[in-house]
């Protein structure tokens, strides 16, 4: 695999009519990797630094997934006394479903099936982020994501995504074909570092939507945490 320009082939996730038990497997292994390889903790660093000392505080993923990042942030909130009201936004029904069941009823979530860029919004969340969603996208795309983002909550955005490296695409490759059960993890985790983004790319993605203020940080195993906070709301 040449991973000198990023992969534009199509993953098997993004694909239509997989039965909702593989869906269910793949969402679960997914969090099993966020868990173990640092997923959830770069997470909740780009959720620390947006939220800083509120006490109430409604967050929105999109591409959410089986919704383990959510529940994550969830639980912090719970730990530290945080009230938090929760939108996940995907556009596929069987990983709302995964998510749904993570969460007692009684917590204040709302589900939106929909592809996240028709999605408007009578109140504004606080913060909105994205995990493991960006490589799914064109670079196009990607900058209608990144203003999308910024125009549509209060204090700011992050992302979690991949850094394209050769270590890492073996290495999650050679993981993968050991011990997941998934064929949709087996074909696609390899191939999303692949379509991942180094750190020159995101400048330069930064730049053409607009957003010159913004951090950038690699973190542990080869992911990149953006973020982005309105100035105005500090």
């Amino acid at each position: 695999m040449n991973l000198q320009n990023r992969s534009y082939q199509p993953e098997l996730l993004d694909g239509e009519n997989i039965p909702f038990e593989e869906i269910k497997i793949n969402m679960q292994e997914l969090n099993v990797i966020n868990t173990w390889l640092g997923g959830h903790k770069i997470t909740l660093n780009g959720f620390k630094k947006l939220v800083g000392n509120r006490k109430s505080v409604t967050v929105c993923e999109i591409g959410c997934g089986g919704g383990d990042n959510l529940k994550a942030i969830a639980t912090f909130c719970i730990q530290h006394n945080i009230t938090i009201s929760i939108v996940g936004i995907d556009k596929n029904e069987n990983c709302i479903e995964v998510a749904k069941a993570l969460f007692d009823s009684r917590m204040n979530t709302n589900w939106i099936v929909a592809d996240f860029a028709t999605v408007h919004f009578k109140q504004k969340p606080d913060i909105i982020f994205s995990s493991l969603f960006c490589h799914h996208f064109t670079e196009k795309e990607i900058c209608f994501q990144l203003k999308w983002m910024k125009e549509n909550c209060e204090l700011g955005f992050f992302i979690n995504d991949l850094h394209r490296n050769g270590f890492a695409y073996y290495s999650i490759l050679f993981l993968t074909k050991i011990f997941s059960k998934s064929y949709l993890v087996k074909h696609d985790a390899a191939l999303s570092v692949a379509k991942g983004w180094r750190k020159t790319e995101w400048i330069s993605l930064l730049e053409f939507a607009d957003i010159q203020h913004y951090t950038i940080s690699w973190k542990w195993a080869f992911r990149y945490l953006i973020l982005v906070q309105h100035a105005k709301r500090n």
